[in-house]
């Protein structure tokens, strides 16, 4: 369906009905409509926070998925997620109901919004749209926000504002930021992932460069060559940053305390601001270089930068503390590819911890499998690496790569086929002045809760 025919369907529509409504990016999706004046209903396998959330708000909410949900709809909204024979899948093409992508209805919503700041790159996405929405909200304005994590300061994953300002994660999976028009897009990195759709880097370099191709200003890591090619013959402004004085924006005087950065943003050759970081690692000193190139190109004052930057101390699954069990903090983190793995433990070694113990769960079987000698080179930062069982997510495991073959890969690693098993690992083997770090982007993080719990009962043993 051609843009111009799908806004008009959207505009026209009165009841919108949303499939997967339990989820991160579609309950913010649905509310985003509420607000808007549609009347919004919508269903998920499961009942969740999220969905009794949803009802709180009076949207209507299905457990489970029947056809019968979607009678009287104008429009249906689904994600990549769903299977094309789910039964309201299914209704809604015999009965000639429009069906719209999260990705699109996402593009519709923003069209109403003069500025929109998308960020993309196959990293950092998370944390670089806390760190622009902080700034945002330390200068007093009101942005509406649509993020893939939790962020304290606004209570979710999105916030409805009154200004101007859109500011969204662009993410790539099957080109979905190919429905979205930003007008400052930044790019961060672009890295070979999502490998059961991105068959090339050329192919992924060809797609990153038509979502900024309607920008007319683009905010791009200098350093990274594929992010460069992106954005050679790119016709609108390019403000690039990078670490050392040759970029646009860069930090001088950098320092790390207790690994967390401290620094002078300097733009255009001269100094902007003090920043301070929160959170740890030279990966967020980029995240922050890119966040504060896009708050100075819609004008916001340096100190309410300077501001938002100190004042943000990460997203949620993002090096997130979880707890303290007997001296041992207990972390986790989203990073589920080879090159976020890396910057996270090099992030956390400076941290100054006894032992790093990192448990992490593969993400995907094509994943594991294309980037398997990545994988292996990953975890040196870590003196102790546990792997649970990959998560399968979308997948079935065609290539019968296993956690255990990671496992024997890397020196020294460990692998155990149940949660339970890891928690018993860890009372057996950590000690005081340790840090336990979950790592991946399923349901991993349930181990560091699991640790915790057991920490009411006292069973933890010192390593």
């Amino acid at each position: 369906m051609e843009r111009t025919e799908l806004f008009n369907q959207l505009k026209n529509a009165v009841n919108l009905y949303f499939i997967g409504i339990g989820g991160v990016s579609m309950s913010s999706a649905a509310m985003f409509a509420k607000e808007r004046g549609y009347h919004v209903a919508g269903s998920d396998k499961t009942a969740s926070a999220a969905t009794e959330k949803l009802k709180n708000e009076g949207v209507s909410v299905f457990i489970p998925h029947k056809a019968d949900n979607v009678a009287g709809a104008d429009a249906v909204i689904y994600t990549a997620a769903v299977n094309m024979e789910n039964p309201e899948m299914r209704y809604a093409r015999d009965h000639d109901i429009p069906l719209v992508t999260r990705a699109e209805f996402l593009g519709f919503i923003m069209s109403f919004y003069p500025s929109r700041i998308g960020v993309s790159g196959t990293h950092g996405k998370s944390t670089t749209t806390s760190m622009i929405s902080h700034i945002f909200l330390c200068a007093s304005l009101d942005p509406t926000i649509a993020l893939g994590a939790e962020l304290a300061c606004i209570g979710g994953t999105y916030h409805i504002g009154t200004g101007d300002e859109f500011i969204y994660e662009s993410c790539e999976y099957k080109d979905s930021f190919l429905s979205f028009d930003p007008s400052i897009a930044i790019i961060l990195n672009i890295d070979h992932d999502h490998v059961d759709y991105f068959f090339t880097m050329e192919q992924m370099e060809k797609s990153f460069k038509k979502s900024i191709k309607n920008a007319h200003t683009v905010i791009a890591n200098g350093s990274d060559e594929r992010v460069e090619r992106t954005v050679a013959d790119f016709g609108g402004k390019v403000i690039r940053f990078g670490m050392d004085a040759s970029y646009d924006f860069h930090p001088e005087g950098l320092v790390y305390d207790h690994g967390c950065a401290c620094f002078t943003i300097t733009a255009f050759g001269k100094p902007l601001c003090a920043v301070s970081l929160a959170v740890p690692g030279e990966h967020n000193v980029l995240n922050a270089l890119a966040a504060a190139a896009a708050a100075y190109e819609r004008g916001i004052e340096a100190d309410s930068i300077a501001r938002g930057l100190a004042g943000f101390t990460g997203a949620g699954r993002r090096f997130e503390k979880k707890g303290r069990i007997h001296d041992i903090d207990v972390y986790d983190d989203y990073a589920h590819h080879p090159t976020e793995i890396k910057a996270t433990l090099n992030g956390v070694k400076k941290l100054g911890y006894r032992k790093i113990f990192c448990i992490f769960q593969p993400h995907t079987y094509t994943r594991t499998a294309e980037l398997f000698s990545e994988f292996a080179h990953a975890f040196f930062g870590a003196d102790q690496t546990i792997f649970a069982d990959i998560y399968s997510a979308r997948e079935v495991n065609t290539s019968g790569i296993t956690s255990a073959d990671l496992a024997e890969a890397v020196p020294g690693a460990v692998y155990f086929d149940s949660f339970e098993k890891i928690v018993h690992y860890v009372q057996q083997n950590a000690g005081a002045g340790d840090l336990v770090l979950t790592m991946g982007a399923g349901d991993v993080y349930k181990i560091g809760e699991m640790l915790l719990q057991e920490e009411a009962s006292g069973r933890l043993e010192q390593g």
